[in-house]
């Protein structure tokens, strides 16, 4: 099936303008243009245009995406493993700060008294993940699972005073 600009755009939910300018800076090429200059999507476009808003979702600009996107060595089945695996991290660190806003919340009506480390849990856990995210796998190769699963949780443990110095010392 082929779709034209308008039908792309409200079955993808983005404008005709976004996907004029897509085809303009070489993004998202049309299958083909008819006869009358009416550009037109087929399959393989319409899987571009999904993996260009997977990667928009992920906050990436549209000449990294590009970049990605023509790389010959580009994996869209890993690509979408990636995504997914990125989207539960995210769906669990809101997890964490819905409850904890709850729990304040909670604190603030008197229904429950909250800990100075439970206010801040949420916070360090992100830390933690961040530095997962970007070092994990290297730390882990050198260290191994069972010390940097225990460095994790002596940060998670940290007093708020102690995450504070923890966090400066970082940035020195």
């Amino acid at each position: 099936m082929e779709y034209t600009v308008k039908a792309l755009a409200d079955l993808a939910g983005v404008t005709p303008r976004t996907l004029r300018w897509y085809d303009r800076i070489g993004l998202l090429k049309p299958r083909r243009t008819t006869e009358a200059g009416y550009r037109l999507y087929g399959p393989e476009q319409l899987d571009r245009l999904q993996d260009i808003l997977f990667y928009r979702e992920l906050g990436l600009d549209l000449s990294s995406i590009q970049a990605i996107l023509d790389d010959p060595a580009f994996d869209r089945q890993a690509a979408l493993q990636s995504h997914l695996e990125e989207l539960k991290n995210r769906r669990g660190r809101l997890e964490n700060l819905i409850l904890t806003v709850q729990r304040t919340i909670d604190d603030l009506k008197g229904e429950a008294k909250m800990t100075d480390q439970e206010k801040f849990a949420a916070f360090k856990r992100r830390a933690v993940e961040a530095n997962e995210n970007a070092f994990g796998q290297e730390i882990r190769g050198t260290y191994g699972d069972e010390e940097v699963d225990r460095a994790n949780a002596c940060i998670l443990a940290l007093t708020q005073a102690e995450y504070e110095g923890w966090k400066t010392l970082g940035e020195e």
